[in-house]
């Protein structure tokens, strides 16, 4: 978990670093420390604005801020649980590959402009191509990210496939990461 400590910091650099933090959080909560009440309305607005819950409890002179990520629920009122994507190729499904990309982008565009977004996106083997320079969906991809969801590539693949220095979009990781991003899943979607 993400923790910031803006205690002494006013005018816009609190809300700046939060910002930051949660663009960086993927879907995981984040905890920021403030002294001041202006920079403490500042945080609350910005959760709302990335429509994230928030508890606020105040500590010697300071208030703890948890922002956490707001719950989801279907039409029927269950929650949706958080979820990952796997995905292991820069194709969906077998046969063509060109259809294949225009499904892979139709599948990531939905994924966006569904309800229930995944908490985090992990590419690994051949999906890395699709965090890099030149690749159809990255539009897509910031989107995603702009709202919140994490984008994890395979920092092994990368180097495999030498385009190390071609990711464009989110964070290379280990393959520690990777296992904690899909053990920590409810639910992981393979692709």
């Amino acid at each position: 978990m993400n923790r910031i400590d803006c205690r002494g910091m006013s005018g816009t650099e609190p809300v700046l670093l939060t910002e930051k933090a949660l663009s960086e959080s993927g879907n995981e909560a984040v905890i920021v420390l403030v002294d001041n009440d202006e920079t403490l309305q500042g945080i609350k607005k910005l959760a709302e604005i990335h429509k994230r819950e928030i508890d606020s409890v105040e500590i010697e002179k300071a208030h703890e801020i948890l922002i956490k990520p707001a719950s989801t629920t279907e039409e029927n009122g269950n929650e949706i649980p958080p979820y990952v994507v796997f995905i292991t190729s820069d194709v969906l499904g077998t046969g063509n590959d060109e259809l294949g990309s225009i499904l892979m982008k139709s599948f990531l565009n939905t994924l966006w402009e569904g309800d229930a977004e995944p908490t985090k996106i992990v590419f690994m083997n051949n999906g890395v191509k699709l965090t890099c320079e030149g690749s159809h969906v990255l539009d897509t991809l910031e989107l995603l990210k702009e709202d919140g969801v994490g984008i994890l590539t395979c920092a092994t693949c990368l180097a495999y496939y030498e385009i190390t220095d071609k990711l464009a979009i989110g964070n290379a990781g280990g393959m520690y990461e990777v296992v904690d991003a899909l053990v920590k899943a409810t639910k992981v979607l393979t692709i």
